[in-house]
């Protein structure tokens, strides 16, 4: 059942919700690496932009949880921009596998490259933010704020979730993403705008879960009109989603006699771009590859050792996996990678899943 809009709007301009939800920020905020205590920006404090632009980046469509040990990892060998700036574009693929949406890690370290070229400091408001690479809209809001104090609507999905309960928005997302913004455009304080910011998100993450929020907990209760109507979980209103199609396509994995796995890198552009893999036949998020033994890209005796799947964003996959041992001679492109180096490679988890059956523990990390 469509949810009613009950065209109620919390009196916010001249209310203490901002207030309020600071307060509960104050005492239940996450604690996350690259974050500042609450307060602090507003005491000179002021977060590392560095840090906060690559936890933003790790964000986009990935878990808090998922981009913590990423974050710790990255921060650790590349404390600064000039220091990723400096690093191997290989280096950072690697680095990165695993987080998904590889393009992301290609626009880091071309933004990385562009600010260490002009004088080694991000710009300080959206507009200048989003004139670098790889930063979009929500992204240049999300720094500005929380990096720069700057009263920027911040709106990620959280966000879109508090709002729209919080007004009862019966308009469907995405068409809802305007009137969700102006909303909190109104609500952004002049002040602790960063805090704000994040505490929307925290609100969103822990109390205004998708499904059954804690509402008893949540400092804007009194002011929801979603509860006063009956039932937040209606909110956000989402149209159905079309099927994913399904593509087909088979992955060789070759294996050296001293253990070593024949891997070969990606285009740069497209999907998966610049990353490792094992041969692969011709699939796409459109068309379906060679799924037979035939079309091994050498002869050797294949034997399949069965089959994976995976889903990307707008399609998943299933490859007929085959392995065989081979003398060790290198097809053109390729390159081995021996037992102790792959859990290093630039393997996303489509290629890892492949391995890992033709050679289970392949892709761990090794123990010394």
């Amino acid at each position: 059942m469509a949810p009613h809009n009950t065209s109620r709007k919390p009196a916010l301009a001249n209310d203490d919700v901002p207030a309020r939800l600071l307060a509960w920020y104050d005492a239940h905020h996450r604690e996350l690496p690259w974050r500042v205590a609450p307060g602090d920006l507003s005491r000179g404090v002021r977060p590392d932009p560095y840090r906060v632009w690559l936890s933003e980046i790790m964000l986009q469509q990935t878990t808090v949880e998922a981009v913590k040990s990423y974050f710790t990892a990255f921060t650790a060998k590349w404390p600064t921009i000039d220091a990723l700036a400096a690093a191997d574009t290989d280096d950072v693929m690697k680095a990165w596998a695993g987080l998904g949406y590889y393009s992301r890690a290609r626009n880091l370290k071309a933004c990385a490259n562009f600010i260490a070229g002009h004088g080694g400091e991000f710009p300080d408001n959206e507009e200048g933010l989003r004139a670098l690479p790889g930063i979009g809209p929500y992204t240049a809001a999300a720094i500005a704020a929380i990096a720069f104090d700057r009263p920027a609507a911040v709106v990620d999905g959280n966000v879109e979730r508090v709002v729209t309960r919080l007004f009862s928005i019966s308009t469907p997302l995405p068409q809802a993403k305007g009137e969700i913004r102006t909303h909190v455009e109104g609500m952004v304080p002049p002040e602790r705008s960063g805090d704000f910011a994040q505490a929307m998100m925290d609100l969103g993450a822990t109390i205004c879960t998708p499904r059954k929020p804690k509402c008893m907990l949540c400092p804007l209760r009194e002011d929801c009109s979603a509860i006063l109507a009956g039932d937040p979980q209606l909110y956000p209103v989402r149209l159905a989603k079309p099927e994913k199609p399904s593509r087909r396509g088979a992955a060789f994995v070759a294996v050296r006699k001293d253990g070593a796995i024949l891997l070969r890198k990606r285009p740069e552009k497209g999907l998966l771009g610049g990353m490792s893999e094992v041969p692969t036949t011709g699939w796409t998020a459109r068309i379906d590859g060679d799924v037979s033994v035939e079309a091994a890209p050498f002869a050797a005796k294949w034997r399949r050792a069965g089959s994976i799947s995976h889903v990307f964003t707008h399609f998943t996959l299933e490859l007929d996996v085959y392995r065989a041992e081979t003398d060790g001679s290198t097809p053109a492109g390729c390159f081995w990678s021996r037992t102790a180096e792959i859990s290093g490679e630039a393997l996303p988890t489509v290629m890892k899943k492949a391995i890992e059956l033709a050679i289970p523990g392949a892709t761990r990390k090794q123990r010394h």
